[in-house]
């Protein structure tokens, strides 16, 4: 007998694998080739266990790591939208609505309900589980533009201004992680690798 729940299941389990397709503008640690979509869920999600203690309010952190896990599933319809290109994120609401209906569509009903609500609730950022999977999203590529000597950001023409907009959210996470993520600016406007 066809067990229909699980065939869902692994339906949308061989769908997550396309996440792996996905690149994104950040490179890895010592200019490494580009992140894809996977590794920087993965990323986000064992840094978010480890940093937990930073959070400015209490948390779930299991709630946090799925949040982490799953924000970007979106992307495997929609591509990846650079968090800079102003154009880009005009459309990105609208595709990433449609990607989400699609993708999380592919799972029983309550497992669908469960991770859209989860998608959802870290899109709107009023939770402090969502502020604080918000601030690993801004700080994992923060770090790692760090460690490859702000190249990505050099590259792209993106200003310290623009950096700061973004990182705005992290403070709203972690006041502590964004000390660092102001330190880490500051170093690279000095050296000339933000405008």
């Amino acid at each position: 007998m066809k067990n229909e729940r699980l065939e869902k299941q692994i339906e949308f389990i061989l769908e997550l694998d396309k996440e792996k397709n996905i690149l994104r503008q950040t490179h890895l640690t010592d200019h490494g080739r580009r992140e894809n979509d996977a590794e920087h869920a993965w990323h986000m999600a064992v840094m978010a266990y480890l940093l937990k203690e930073y959070s400015n309010e209490d948390i779930d952190i299991c709630k946090v790591m799925i949040m982490c896990l799953i924000h970007d599933v979106v992307e495997i319809d929609a591509g990846d939208t650079y968090c800079y290109d102003e154009e880009a994120k005009k459309s990105q609401a609208a595709r990433e609505e449609a990607a989400k209906e699609r993708i999380f569509s592919l799972l029983p009903e309550d497992q669908k309900e469960e991770l859209t609500a989860l998608f959802d609730e870290f899109e709107a950022n009023e939770t402090p589980e969502a502020r604080f999977a918000r601030a690993m999203d801004n700080f994992q590529p923060l770090l790692l533009n760090n460690s490859n000597d702000g190249n990505d950001w050099e590259s792209h023409g993106v200003s310290a201004e623009k950096v700061y907009g973004r990182q705005g959210t992290t403070k709203l996470g972690s006041e502590l992680l964004y000390e660092k993520t102001d330190e880490i600016i500051k170093h690279h406007k000095e050296a000339g690798h933000l405008k």
